[in-house]
């Protein structure tokens, strides 16, 4: 094992300095993955509550995605966005079908979708609202990496980051809507918001708070988004986070488990904001057959074997093992819907109890350094669940 781990040390020493910097990695090099599971060159196995940051919803190199890629590829890889293709077609229409919105658009990326979603508020902005421009965001959301989703997120750390920053945004504090009602003018074209704010610490938006929104949007007539790029796809226990409130969001955008791993995002929105023209939104890999390939499989997937419904007792499963590890470890604030979970811990040992878990195979996030937050694929068990508190339960019991 020593020879093993001292050749790996090698092959990430000679080869890291040709990767950018972006972020600390630890000294593993992941192989290949199966199910809950990852497994590194030193064949040592992870069970997976991370998933690819709520990526790989139906586990690693699930079949139903192998075939799709496999199938697809043999046929018609990329067309260019120029030209309809059959999956385009037909993943369009199923989506359709099963939401409330009536045009799509395909993109790679969250943070693609989310942008597409600025731009088509603008848009309704400068058609419809004598030009309104400005988006009311919320405080600790993510919508994504490029300048403009960066502005449009309510994250600390970022405000002084790449300045100066893309205008028209502003940020309120989640669940208080008087806020928000005070910064409504006749400037603003949408309100955009995560129903559970993922990258936050797993946020929730209050029902009775939505639901108000929705009024105050109908009644300005300036637009409601909803971003689903990490609540959508069954992740909460519906097949779109926007069902638990009762309303219609007129724009929602997804990413992440759409895709199961592949790169794909969608921006979802209602007949009435077909308002584009020509040259105004695209994209050089939107609609190729091979993402829409997978796309397709994924969502067939998680319908056809009731994978929403799994993650809502799963979810419910968790959250009743979290609790009885609660008065044990002094853990905090445990919440969470469907299979989107968080939980605070004391003095601030975020990153430690991920790094001492990663040592006994195990892989959790911590977003900030008071939170853990879990995320596993759709395919999880109560197996799954058990051995993940057993290895959780000894990493604090080692910390605490």
């Amino acid at each position: 094992m020593e020879q093993i781990n001292l050749n790996l040390n090698n092959i990430i020493k000679e080869n890291e300095n040709s990767i950018l910097f972006t972020t600390n990695r630890p000294n593993i090099v992941m192989d290949h993955g199966k199910g809950m599971y990852l497994w590194d060159t030193n064949s040592k196995s992870y069970l997976d509550f991370v998933g690819g940051w709520a990526v790989n919803c139906l586990g690693h190199c699930p079949d139903v995605i192998i075939e799709a890629i496999t199938n697809q590829s043999k046929k018609l890889i990329n067309a260019s966005p120029s030209f309809y293709n059959e999956p385009m077609l037909k993943f369009a229409k199923l989506l359709t079908n099963n939401s409330c919105f009536d045009r799509v658009f395909f993109s790679n990326s969250g943070s693609e979708a989310n942008e597409g979603a600025i731009k088509l508020a603008r848009k309704y902005g400068e058609k419809f609202l004598n030009g309104a421009y400005e988006i009311i965001t919320m405080i600790n959301s993510f919508h994504g990496r490029t300048l403009a989703t960066m502005s449009a997120s309510g994250k600390k750390i970022w405000e002084n980051l790449y300045e100066p920053k893309v205008p028209g945004f502003k940020h309120v504090p989640l669940n208080d809507i008087n806020a928000l009602k005070s910064s409504i003018s006749s400037k603003t074209c949408a309100i955009m918001l995560e129903p559970i704010q993922g990258e936050g610490g797993v946020n929730k938006a209050d029902k009775a708070y939505v639901e108000t929104i929705s009024n105050i949007c109908k009644e300005n007539g300036i637009l409601l988004i909803f971003d689903e790029v990490q609540t959508g796809v069954g992740r909460t226990g519906k097949l779109f986070a926007y069902e638990h409130y009762e309303i219609e969001p007129d724009i929602m955008t997804l990413a992440k488990g759409i895709g199961g791993g592949y790169p794909l995002s969608v921006l979802l929105t209602k007949e009435d904001l077909n308002i584009f023209e020509p040259g105004d939104q695209g994209g050089t890999y939107s609609s190729q057959p091979l993402g829409m390939a997978v796309g397709m499989a994924v969502f067939n997937e998680i319908i056809n074997e009731n994978l929403i419904y799994n993650a809502k007792i799963q979810g419910d499963y968790i959250l009743n093992r979290l609790n009885e590890l609660k008065d044990i470890y002094k853990l905090k604030n445990i919440r969470g819907m469907g299979l989107l979970i968080a939980f605070d811990v004391p003095y601030n040992k975020g990153s430690e109890i991920v790094e001492k878990c990663l040592e006994k195979g195990l892989l959790l996030n911590s977003p900030r350094s008071s939170i853990i937050r879990l995320m596993p694929p759709l395919v999880v068990t109560k197996k799954d669940t058990d051995k993940m508190i057993d290895i959780l339960s000894e990493a604090l019991n080692s910390i605490f």
